[in-house]
């Protein structure tokens, strides 16, 4: 994540802030947010789906020792000197995440889906506006005979219609449309776009989502308006906000 965070390029998640204001925009870049912990959850979950290896090398379950006494706080350094670099998460996380990294292994579709080259990053110069872009792909496989880009999602619910709203409220039209257009420019070849969404909660269930081609096309018309957004703003130094002539409608 540190390697793909020094690529040059706008992020999806970030340019997605600009369809509110180009000022939220410009803030959230020079003021990061520190990561919530649902966000370190679902980057562990990813790790531990995607990379079980690199997740078992990389996280560690903290140990139930009592802190408060004083031998307790001896084996908890001794056991985060003998951790040296691993990421700390707790035991009811660890077991959460295992728990769903089996469950996706269970839903046959969704473990094919993820079979394949995994956290892949890119870079392009978008032709349009001369801006540099980069996205990191969970998983580039290829499914019934076509290629896809693949993007596990985690999700309070898959329940009918909860993703698609999730789908609204965060973007993933836009996201899938800018993905592929970036698997493009980066290989010149088309792929489609597929969610692999799992909720965070007991039994973990598993659904996926094939985009098809209109709500991609959708979502690289909203990533043409918003990367003009950022273009217009970039070149002018102005990060406007909301309308100063917006009119209010009466009654």
């Amino acid at each position: 994540m540190d390697k793909y965070e020094e690529l040059p390029g706008l992020r999806r998640s970030d340019l997605w802030l600009i369809h509110k204001t180009p000022a939220h925009f410009k803030y959230n870049l020079e003021h990061r947010p520190e990561p919530t912990k649902a966000l370190l959850f679902g980057i562990a979950a990813h790790k531990a789906i995607l990379e079980p290896e690199a997740f078992e090398a990389e996280y560690v379950a903290a140990p139930a020792i009592d802190r408060r006494t004083k031998a307790g706080k001896e084996e908890y350094a001794a056991f985060m000197e003998e951790n040296a670099g691993k990421t700390v998460i707790s035991i009811d996380d660890m077991t959460t995440i295992r728990d769903m990294a089996e469950a996706v292994k269970a839903n046959e579709t969704a473990a094919e889906l993820l079979t394949g080259k995994h956290e892949m990053p890119v870079t392009w110069m978008d032709p349009d506006t001369g801006e540099g872009c980069k996205a990191k792909f969970d998983c580039i496989t290829t499914y019934d005979g076509k290629e896809y880009i693949v993007d596990y999602k985690t999700t309070d619910s898959c329940e009918d219609g909860a993703f698609e709203r999730a789908s609204r409220k965060y973007g993933y039209k836009f996201q899938a449309g800018m993905y592929c257009e970036g698997y493009f420019q980066a290989t010149l070849k088309q792929a489609g776009f597929v969610f692999v969404a799992q909720e965070k909660t007991a039994p973990y269930l598993v659904r996926t989502y094939f985009c098809d081609p209109e709500y991609i096309r959708e979502g690289y018309d909203i990533f043409r308006l918003l990367i003009g957004m950022y273009h217009e703003c970039n070149e002018s130094g102005i990060w406007y906000g909301y309308g100063s002539a917006d009119l209010l409608a009466e009654g």
